[in-house]
């Protein structure tokens, strides 16, 4: 039988204990992508190989947005409604470039560059252009979501072609989740 014992109030230690607990048991997962904190919000960019992942993260990074964790996030259900995502220990500052191998964003752009962890509000999915005209509708009547640890979390998809500005339809997903998660929702 486990005693413990503090000096602190019984309220303090009882409120530590259930943070600790509830972080120690919670669901956890790992997904492929990009984590990145865009304009203060959690954005996971997935998509398959070699669709330029890591290219858009380098462009979010140099426009001043930080970097969470690249190739591999693990996330972890923290509260009834919010899912906190990590960077594993040995992929912790690195992105990988196709060409340029792996950065260090951290010794590249500095401290500010780097976030420790976020909180998931949105993913945004590329495509080849191809499978959206296929497989996803232009303009949908209703939000998308893709469900991670049981808790459904915006989607954006958006196709990557030559000559596209990724990063900017990114900044511009961002700040229209943003405005819905406000209310405004057009």
């Amino acid at each position: 039988m486990p005693v413990l014992s503090s000096p602190l109030p019984p309220a303090l230690v009882i409120d530590a204990l259930r943070y600790w607990l509830a972080k120690a048991v919670s669901d956890s997962t790992s997904m492929h992508g990009v984590f990145m904190d865009v304009l203060g919000m959690g954005v996971l960019i997935s998509g398959e190989s070699g669709l330029g992942k890591s290219e858009l993260a380098l462009e979010l990074i140099s426009r001043g947005h930080g970097l969470v964790a690249d190739d591999v996030v693990d996330f972890r259900r923290i509260a009834p409604h919010a899912v906190e995502g990590r960077c594993p220990p040995l992929l912790k500052n690195m992105l990988e470039v196709r060409g340029l191998g792996l950065l260090d964003i951290r010794a590249i752009f500095g401290e500010t560059a780097i976030r420790p962890k976020m909180r998931l509000k949105l993913i945004v999915h590329l495509v080849r252009r191809s499978v959206m005209e296929n497989e996803y509708q232009r303009l949908p009547l209703e939000a998308l979501s893709q469900e991670v640890l049981g808790l459904a979390i915006r989607k954006v998809v958006i196709p990557v072609a030559a000559g596209r500005n990724i990063a900017v339809l990114t900044e511009a997903a961002v700040r229209s989740t943003v405005l819905a998660l406000r209310g405004i929702d057009t």
